[in-house]
This record gives C-alpha cells, structure tokens and sequence, in this order.
C-alpha cells in the first residue's frame, strides 16, 4: 500500500514537472543536458586553470621558506607543488587532445592537403 502511494505521487510528481517545463521528450531533454554538460565542462576547464597557478605560487612561497629556514620546509614539498600546478594547468590541454584521439576528429594528418586515399575517385 505505502509503495504503491509512493509511486503514484512520484507519476504525479514526474507529469508536474515535464508539463510545467514543458518537456516535449526524451530529445529536448537529452539537448539540455548536453548543454548542461558543456557549461560544467568550462568551469572544470577554468578551475584547473585557477587552482594550477594557486599551487604554483603555493611551491614560490614554499621554495622561499626552504630557503629561509631548510630544516623545516623539505624540498619535497615545493617541488611537489610544482608538479602538481603543472598537471593541472596542462590537464585541459590533455583532455582536449586525447578527446580527440579517442572520439575522433578531423582526418587529416600534419595538416596535409591534397593527398587522396587509395580508394577515393579522382577529380
């Protein structure tokens, strides 16, 4: 009985919403989550950007405290730092490329015009 109210309320809930969204499908919504999806991917974009440069002025102000006191700051810890910002700030760049090898893209190779396929007719 109580599964039973539960999914009648969430029918109800579900013909709510698409009507007052007006959803007119599985496409319209699969659209809007792909734009949705390109926006997050922006803001993950500039974050890494932003927290990169932050860990690479973290590992400055750590190299300058190893230097003014060594005993208390290891060098790890800065160089840690380094290498940490220098992966965020390239992790778009490696994203964007491995994307494209994966998923595909432009079939040129090197920018190289005018080569035909061994099977494309001639023009």
């Amino acid at each position: 009985m109580k599964k039973s109210i539960l999914f009648l309320l969430g029918a109800v809930c579900l013909g709510i919403g698409t009507a007052a969204l007006a959803i007119s499908g599985i496409g319209s919504v699969a659209a809007q989550t792909t734009t949705n999806l390109g926006a997050i991917a922006r803001l993950i974009t500039a974050a890494s950007y932003v927290a990169g440069m932050a860990f690479a002025v973290g590992a400055i102000v750590k190299f300058k405290a190893h230097k003014d006191n060594p005993t208390q700051i290891p060098i790890g810890t800065p160089i840690a730092l380094l290498f940490v910002g220098a992966a965020l700030i390239f992790a778009p760049t490696v994203f964007k490329v491995s994307g494209s090898t994966l998923f595909g893209g432009s079939g040129l190779t090197g920018g190289i015009s005018g080569v035909t396929s061994f099977g494309a007719p001639k023009k």
